[in-house]
């Protein structure tokens, strides 16, 4: 479980004097407020579940993440657990907990629930509804509850106050003044469309000095806006993210914990039975496994499903402790980038199974600049740390002194019998290998279903047949869990870089290397020819 608090930086927000007074006072009070906020959610009574009736028992990241957002100083809270871990009902009781005035005494307070759709919206809705349902007749007696036009919940007494749940359409947020914003599932939102809702919301916040809350499972990618905010935090935020670390096996019971932190005090599916849906999850495999990590351990891995061109799991299955030996022929794939794209080369040995994958980028711009802009931080980084990614050329990667580079430190004395690549570049490769004094065979392959499809169907069969052994690889394993493929009405299946979510230019470069290597392990050995005499 990772919490972090972002401070303020120079551009900070600055308050009126007047804003600053109250700012003062309600600090002075800050801990009373969480105090009575906790008390008071305590206090309510669950409306349904084997809990029926009783009293809310806070987890302890439940109320961390609750003291979290009610510091002064923090205006975003974000909360990322796994699925069933309470974050709607928490999101429900903490909108309650500020519509009736507990958490914040200002007047007219407004409420917003957002969501992907209004079914989702609604969730959150009910379970206010449901809660009020089970509180004293007195209480019970200041709540309207409205289902059209809108969804929205009235609240007359110590200021008032209101809740409305709206989807993830932001033409429809114009002229609102919340105190509170919760986005429940942002990590499921539409890219787009959800990013437009959220800068809706955020304009609106600044009006009242709302604060706002960010509570979802993780969404598939690092690209995703939700997966941003969590690796580089907006000023003044406060962060709780659960998420099982990967490598390690579904049913690993320290990854359930640490992904469903809620289960050992009752809340949600317990551990023994998030245990046996994993063992269900690995016997299944594939898209079972990969909603399994996505929901249960809260992985950041696609689950786009039969477009995957091989799950995170079946992958993970190549990567061994001991490598196998540097013996027999050797294959090499080439996957050539420009400015902007990874080169990436691979070796493959066909006879023992051993793979090599190393990418390269150009100098400039540097790869902490990359990261940030392809949204994955200090990934490339640590592959660079890792020896897995270098960086060679100025602008762009020289085709000719990286192939030169690539045989003296990666090829060394290994039997090379061909060089695998896009057809595309031919012109481009066979100059660079000439610059570079290289002589090998060059085998060019089209990208198109017909090549694409045998290639992508020879590498997955050596995936499943365990005929690929590597070393666990960042670059590797970033690659394959983005890379997509197309597929035709006929089946075939070819690698898609426009509709994959990051760089999958290793993978390319692999499937071109081991598609090779099993066409020749496969070819029947040529016989020796009679002659007379």
């Amino acid at each position: 479980m990772t919490k972090r608090k972002s401070s303020s930086g120079p551009n900070a927000r600055k308050s009126s004097k007047q804003g600053d007074r109250r700012r003062t006072d309600f600090c002075a009070r800050s801990e009373d407020v969480a105090d009575r906020t906790v008390a008071f959610i305590r206090s309510l009574r669950i409306p349904e579940g084997p809990l029926h009736g009783q009293n809310f028992d806070l987890a302890p990241f439940q109320e961390k993440f609750i003291r979290g957002l009610l510091d002064v100083d923090i205006m975003t809270a974000m909360l990322s657990v796994g699925r069933g871990q309470g974050k709607s009902m928490i999101s429900a009781a903490l909108a309650l907990a500020h519509v009736m005035g507990i958490s914040d005494p200002q007047p007219r307070r407004q409420a917003i629930i957002a969501a992907r759709v209004k079914e989702q919206a609604r969730i959150s809705w009910e379970y206010v509804q449901a809660i009020v349902g089970l509180m004293p007749a007195e209480e019970q007696a200041r709540f309207t509850f409205r289902q059209a036009p809108r969804l929205e919940i009235s609240y007359e007494g110590d200021g008032d106050g209101m809740i409305r749940a709206v989807a993830a359409d932001a033409k429809n947020l114009l002229g609102l003044s919340p105190t509170l914003i919760i986005e429940d599932e942002f990590g499921h939102w539409h890219p787009e469309k959800g990013m437009q809702l959220h800068s809706a919301l955020e304009t609106s916040a600044g009006k009242r000095q709302a604060k706002t809350i960010v509570i979802s499972t993780s969404a598939s990618d690092d690209t995703h806006p939700f997966s941003q905010m969590l690796d580089s935090p907006p000023p003044h935020s406060f962060i709780i993210e659960c998420r099982a670390p990967l490598g390690m096996p579904a049913d690993d019971l320290d990854g359930l914990k640490a992904a469903n932190p809620g289960s050992e005090f009752g809340i949600g599916p317990s551990l023994e039975w998030l245990q046996e849906q994993a063992r269900v999850a690995i016997q299944r495999g594939g898209q079972a496994l990969t909603g399994f990590r996505l929901y249960s351990l809260n992985q950041r891995v696609s689950d786009v499903g039969k477009a995957q061109l091989i799950t995170a799991d079946e992958w993970q299955s190549c990567e061994v402790g001991e490598m196998p030996p540097r013996e027999g022929e050797c294959i090499v794939g080439l996957d050539l980038g420009g400015s902007r794209s990874m080169s990436a080369v691979a070796l493959y040995w066909y006879r023992t199974g051993r793979l090599e994958v190393q990418g390269a980028f150009p100098q400039k711009p540097g790869l902490a600049d990359r990261g940030e802009a392809d949204g994955v931080k200090d990934r490339y980084l640590q592959m660079a740390d890792r020896g897995e990614l270098l960086t060679t050329g100025e602008s762009t990667v020289q085709v000719g002194p990286w192939l030169r580079r690539i045989w003296d430190d990666l090829v060394r004395d290994a039997d090379v019998r061909a060089i695998v690549c896009d057809r595309y570049r031919q012109a481009e490769l066979m100059d660079a290998m000439a610059a570079a004094g290289i002589r090998v065979p060059i085998v060019f392959r089209g990208q198109g279903f017909r090549d694409g499809g045998q290639d992508v169907e020879g590498f997955r069969k050596a995936v499943f047949d365990g005929e690929i052994a590597t070393t666990p690889s960042l670059l590797l394993r970033s690659a394959a869990a983005d890379a997509l493929v197309v597929v035709d009405d006929a089946l075939n299946a070819k690698v898609t870089k426009m509709r994959s979510l990051g760089r999958i230019d290793a993978i390319s470069a692999s499937i071109l290397a081991v598609a090779e290597g099993q066409r020749r392990k496969a070819a029947p050995a040529r016989k020796a020819r009679l002659e007379w005499l």
